[in-house]
């Protein structure tokens, strides 16, 4: 059957010269927006589909139709099967759906880990993604003598000064951190860590005994401790941590602390897929 043939969009046809002059430029690119979205759902909905199947879903010219589906496959997100000419969705769309899956996965799985590390060690216990140039905690379990402890949940703590956060550092690809090393450390205690020398060797100590350390380093008595948390592959994707005041994560009480800790982070990440 000959497909109906779809006048342009007169939004198309303009020039961005024209678009800006008229005011119209951000509308249109809002709706350049929810059409890439929505050829996202009906590849989802069909498996694949062929430009003027979208188009007319769209309800626009195949041209604007190729052109959505020209940016979405230079980003990864549909793919073309040569043979047939039909677009499907690409592995991009699984890459993202696999961050959003890995960060609720291991909410889900780290309340069971979190809340009895907590309760047996009567400490804050937090679990921490990166994101971007910070440490994110995306869960938090308080033991009995925590109850008065503040709240860590969705705060961005600095990488360099936080247990977590040297964790998240230290098993980085080695470029990303670098790139990170070369910008300014701040200074938040007399004990920061803000030079890249001295930071390199104290990420190269938790990576050989598998957990990172912080004494009074972002907060004047507080001290913390961290183990890496990771995936089917291998791959850290996230830490757990357990702090308090240093008066009872003192320098006696820490060796124990770092061993349960590493446990939880073994235990999170069995449960998360790794050493099957």
């Amino acid at each position: 059957m000959t497909p109906t043939h779809k006048q342009s969009d007169p939004s198309e046809e303009k020039s961005p010269t024209t678009e800006k002059q008229s005011g119209r430029g951000s509308a249109s690119a809002v709706q350049s927006v929810d059409r890439a979205v929505s050829v996202l759902e009906i590849l989802a909905r069909h498996g694949e589909a062929g430009v003027t199947e979208i188009a007319d879903e769209l309800d626009v010219h195949k041209s604007t139709a190729f052109r959505l589906l020209g940016v979405l496959e230079n980003r990864g997100l549909v793919a073309q099967a040569k043979d047939r000419g039909k677009y499907y969705l690409g592995a991009g769309v699984l890459r993202l759906a696999g961050a959003a899956a890995v960060r609720l996965d291991i909410s889900q799985e780290g309340v069971p880990v979190c809340r009895e590390l907590a309760d047996e060690l009567g400490e804050t216990v937090n679990i921490a993604i990166l994101d971007d140039d910070a440490a994110v905690n995306i869960m938090q379990a308080r033991g009995t003598a925590s109850v008065t402890a503040q709240n860590w949940l969705g705060r961005r703590t600095p990488l360099h000064a936080t247990s977590s956060g040297k964790v998240l550092l230290a098993h980085m690809p080695p470029t990303l951190r670098e790139g990170l090393l070369a910008r300014p450390l701040p200074r938040f205690t007399e004990r920061t860590i803000t030079g890249a020398s001295m930071l390199r060797a104290e990420l190269e100590a938790v990576v050989e005994q598998g957990y990172g350390l912080t004494i009074e380093e972002l907060e004047l008595g507080l001290a913390a401790v961290a183990a890496p948390i990771r995936a089917h592959d291998g791959k850290v994707i996230a830490s757990i941590s357990v702090s308090g005041p240093v008066y009872r994560l003192n320098t006696d009480r820490l060796p124990e602390l770092a061993k349960r800790t590493v446990a939880a982070g073994a235990e999170l990440s069995r449960r998360m897929g790794y050493g099957f």
